[in-house]
């Protein structure tokens, strides 16, 4: 192992294997590791075999809600630009959410879905805020579960449409959104200069 994915101070100390299954998860990479391996082996596993897709897939999964959100935040502003007056709504109260992970931030999340322009696909952070806890949402949802690894979905989502929108730097966007993820893990901010990544 190279150890690029040591100390991941924010990363559940389960199996991989279990978290996917938990967040209904597959794989298109064959892994080698045993099912009981870390999220170390795995993810080193994955870059190895340049499987960006699945590495994405899995800082889904294995990133806990707050930083699943800001990660999926910091995605979307890598095509919406900088802080504006203009920001979609479902990115703004997803940062908000973030700044101060309360029911009313989340009930808000929830209201921008519901009125988002058909192509605002910001909304993927609006929905991993409103299903981060595994239920439909705040208030009477709370009492039911939402559907498996939607928060998980969401916050992978948002991530393959700002490679999809700067894909004229597929790679080098690509490494940028998992050196994001491994400094987020690692409890960092994400914030990577281009340069750096």
């Amino acid at each position: 192992m190279s150890g690029r994915f040591d100390n991941l101070v924010k990363v559940p100390p389960d199996p991989v294997a279990k978290l996917l299954s938990r967040a209904n998860v597959l794989l298109k990479t064959p892994l080698e590791a045993p099912p009981t391996a870390s999220a170390a082996m795995v993810l080193d596993e994955l870059e190895q075999k340049s499987a960006l897709v699945d590495l994405l897939r899995v800082w889904g999964v294995l990133l806990p809600a707050r930083e699943r959100v800001w990660w999926s935040c910091l995605a979307a502003r890598d095509y919406i630009g900088p802080r504006s007056p203009n920001d979609p709504p479902s990115l703004a109260t997803s940062e908000a959410w973030v700044l101060d992970p309360s029911e009313e931030n989340r009930d808000a999340a929830r209201v921008t879905i519901d009125h988002a322009y058909v192509d605002d696909d910001t909304v993927n952070c609006a929905l991993a805020v409103l299903y981060h806890d595994g239920t439909l949402g705040p208030g009477d949802l709370r009492q039911y579960p939402a559907p498996a690894g939607a928060a998980e979905t969401a916050a992978f989502a948002m991530n393959m449409v700002a490679l999809g929108q700067l894909s004229d730097k597929f790679e080098e966007h690509g490494r940028l959104l998992v050196d994001r993820a491994l400094d987020i893990a690692k409890g960092g901010r994400g914030v990577i200069a281009v340069n750096d990544a």
